[in-house]
């Protein structure tokens, strides 16, 4: 099993401001890629939503998946969650930055893709900084921002935040990153538990994040980790993950396609307190030959 590269960052932790968000809904067609010669498909659905507190969503979600015929399908489908931080509406144009940047960086790089994404994190975080510093308004603005790649049967991803990927494989779920939070670190001395650190008051504490320094450390796989059909990657913002457990999520995800398995895992943020944007993610990979999904509509919720 591949095991995470985990960096180590001193400095004083950002406080991810609780202000109030909208909503906004996205569901994707099936792809499709090779996994040892057999071909599956990648059925995806990203939702996101404001949640019950806060009036302006500052998370953004993408999920590109080229075509056949587009000169980007040897690198792979691309899905990425973004959870801005900062003033008024510079959280919102954080992420927005993040995920644009990283796609088209991503994509233009010659590099293979878990140094294209590295360097695409890097980019993003390069001109969010300078951004900031150029424009009062924006003065402190930051994002989480974790990325999967699906690419000739295996994933990679880079990671930077919050934000979680999760991995359901034969009934079970493993979380495939690490936050970078100060309760997390508390938790790696021994000093809280998992679930102490899911009620500790500096919970929201986070110790990176894009464009709130000048450089970043930007957590990456040690190896790409290899993929089989049956695989279900869950993605989220922290407005899941800090109200909803592990094998909550697990349950509330098995047995359902992408669309529902997401729209629920919103729901039960949402009856947990929905106190944060909730965003959510849920890739499965199946054997392509099985009974086609019923095609998942697009629908956007007006602001």
């Amino acid at each position: 099993m591949f095991r995470l590269r985990r960096r180590e960052t001193a400095g004083r932790g950002l406080r991810k401001p609780h202000q109030n968000t909208d909503t906004h809904l996205i569901g994707h067609e099936p792809g499709s890629f090779s996994i040892h010669g057999t071909q599956c498909r990648v059925v995806a659905s990203f939702q996101t939503d404001v949640g019950c507190v806060r009036e302006v969503n500052e998370d953004r979600s993408r999920y590109v998946q080229p075509d056949p015929s587009d000169p980007r399908k040897g690198k792979g489908a691309l899905f990425l969650i973004a959870d801005g931080m900062g003033g008024h509406s510079a959280g919102e144009i954080a992420s927005e930055m993040a995920a644009n940047t990283v796609i088209s960086c991503y994509y233009e790089s010659e590099l293979d893709p878990q140094l294209a994404l590295k360097s695409a994190f890097r980019e993003a975080n390069r001109l969010i900084h300078e951004e900031s510093r150029a424009n009062e308004g924006l003065k402190g603005m930051g994002t989480t921002c974790t990325a999967l790649v699906l690419r000739d049967g295996s994933a990679v991803s880079a990671h930077v935040g919050d934000s979680r990927i999760y991995l359901v494989r034969d009934n079970a779920i493993y979380v495939l990153t690490e936050d970078h939070s100060e309760v997390m670190e508390m938790v790696k001395r021994g000093l809280l538990t998992l679930d102490e650190a899911r009620r500790h008051p500096d919970k929201n504490v986070i110790l990176q994040a894009l464009g709130s320094r000048p450089e970043v450390d930007v957590a990456i796989w040690d190896e790409p980790f290899p993929v089989r059909c049956g695989d279900k990657f869950i993605m989220c913002s922290d407005g899941l993950s800090d109200l909803v457990d592990d094998e909550q999520i697990r349950n509330e995800a098995a047995g359902r396609d992408p669309h529902t398995a997401s729209e629920q895992l919103i729901a039960l943020a949402k009856e947990c307190g929905g106190y944060d944007n909730i965003t959510v993610g849920v890739i499965t990979v199946e054997p392509a030959d099985e009974r086609r999904v019923k095609e998942t509509r697009e629908t956007e919720v007006a602001r």
